[in-house]
């Protein structure tokens, strides 16, 4: 446990290679024991990590362990971020940095500094900064950026990324009469490395399995179950304009969230507290203990909350509550041309065809689904739930907005109750559907995008495969 983390196949840059050759260090005996209570591994496209003790020694098992992946996680992170804003990473984190740190625990940021210390262990000189940063990236970038942007010139924000297809129902509905849930990510190609289960196991608070990012606290994908009984995903609420700069960070509270709730309604109100805006999500909730499911529906001024112990809610980017929808976002809900209103369709068409049935098989084959509601016919594009952007030469809203972009569903999530208390769920690296994608292939096929061009990774076919806290390598 004391070597330099494995370097082969990350696909990192020479230079990453070479940092993490040249600078690190011998390991202290304090960190040798760290690091003989944590481990990773890799499966089907998945890198497992294991972390416990107290916050500054998961930080730093986490940041030696996931060193390289952490190190091009930043830096196609600082590649995107310059492009689609033309500033430089550096001003980004001393404003996360001023921002931010105010309203950050102390359990957050002792985790983030031994990250740093772990990452520096490793060779990497990367700053606690970075990662605050780049744990508030998709905050920062898709509703803080905007109000900037707003004040630069007069002009209607960028369009909030609207990703994820989800699901969830009990009950009646489910053939267990238990909570099944699913979720699939839909994000940008060149951003896509969400490929991380993590099992995490605090000094306080609960045990919590999600998937997440190298290098970040938080799941960002936002797929978990802990061992309160809570099961979570999101997605996120499309066209939402809205920052609250004193508020504190969506990153922060999806953390403390779910690592010190006992409940839906604490994690709920875990979440509401300090609100700033980032990353307004639709939040699907079960407690597989009381067989019950809630909606949090999380915009800045608004809120929208249902619980229930018989039925399903669905999540595919376009706000249920009526308020939030007309005062917060910008959506046309029933414009079915767009990805959001046509998958909101589909899912549910999905809920009644197969209610009283709902079982993990058939939520594997919710998320991978290709029919499209608008063309009325099996195609995979950006309107599907399985979303595959990068073949259509329509856009399908506003996000990712231009035709065959290089966006879609980059992995699937399922679990039920009976895999909930074991601490297990299942998932699948690359597509929900399966399908492989071809980096260079497609910026052949669509130099449009060579901006890419040394950050675009491919995404091999791999299985559904199955994930329990405690894992040992096999």
């Amino acid at each position: 446990m004391t070597s330099t983390p494995k370097l082969a196949a990350c696909g990192l840059s020479l230079s990453i290679l070479l940092c993490l050759r040249a600078g690190a260090t011998t390991l202290t005996p304090q960190e040798q024991q760290y690091l003989a209570k944590a481990h990773r591994f890799e499966r089907d496209g998945w890198i497992y990590l294991h972390i416990e003790g107290v916050p500054r020694e998961r930080g730093f098992q986490h940041g030696y362990l996931l060193a390289p992946e952490i190190a091009e996680g930043l830096r196609v992170t600082r590649v995107a971020w310059h492009y689609q804003t033309a500033m430089s990473w550096s001003w980004l984190v001393q404003q996360a940095t001023n921002m931010f740190v105010p309203h950050i625990d102390k359990e957050d940021l002792a985790e983030l500094d031994g990250m740093a210390d772990g990452l520096h262990a490793a060779g990497l000189p990367i700053t606690r900064g970075d990662l605050i940063a780049y744990n508030g990236i998709i905050e920062l970038s898709g509703y803080w950026w905007p109000t900037q942007l707003k004040r630069i010139k007069d002009a209607p924000p960028p369009a909030v990324k609207e990703s994820c297809s989800a699901f969830i129902a009990t009950g009646n509905m489910t053939r267990s009469g238990n909570v099944v849930l699913g979720h699939n990510t839909m994000m940008d190609y060149e951003s896509a490395f969400p490929n991380v289960i993590a099992d995490i196991v605090p000094t306080h608070g609960h045990r919590i399995l999600w998937q997440t990012q190298p290098g970040w606290i938080h799941s960002g994908t936002d797929f978990f179950i802990t061992d309160a009984g809570l099961v979570g995903a999101e997605t996120t609420i499309g066209g939402f304009e809205g920052f609250d700069t004193n508020g504190i960070p969506e990153f922060v509270r999806m953390r403390r969230a779910t690592q010190d709730a006992d409940s839906i309604d604490q994690w709920c109100r875990i979440m509401r507290r300090g609100n700033n805006g980032g990353y307004a999500n639709a939040w699907l909730l079960g407690d597989i203990n009381t067989k019950e499911i809630a909606r949090l529906e999380l915009g800045l001024k608004e809120v929208g909350f249902e619980k229930k112990r018989n039925g399903y809610f669905t999540g595919s980017n376009i706000a249920v509550d009526l308020k939030l929808l007309r005062f917060e976002t910008s959506e046309a809900e029933t414009d079915i041309r767009k990805s959001g209103v046509a998958r909101r369709v589909r899912w549910h068409e999905l809920m009644k065809q197969y209610a009283g049935a709902i079982d993990l098989k058939r939520a594997e084959r919710f998320e991978a689904d290709h029919y499209d509601t608008y063309l009325n016919k099996i195609e995979p594009d950006g309107r599907t739930l399985c979303g595959h952007f990068e073949l259509s030469n329509d856009p399908a809203g506003d996000w990712p907005g231009v035709p065959f972009a290089c966006a879609g569903t980059v992995d699937g999530k399922v679990v039920d109750a009976a895999m909930a208390r074991r601490m297990s769920f299942e998932a699948r690296w690359g597509s929900a559907c399966g399908m492989a994608f071809d980096a260079k292939k497609y910026l052949k096929a669509h130099p449009q995008f060579d901006w890419m061009q040394g950050i675009l990774k491919s995404r091999p076919s791999e299985p559904w495969t199955t994930f329990r806290a405690g894992e040992i390598e096999p």
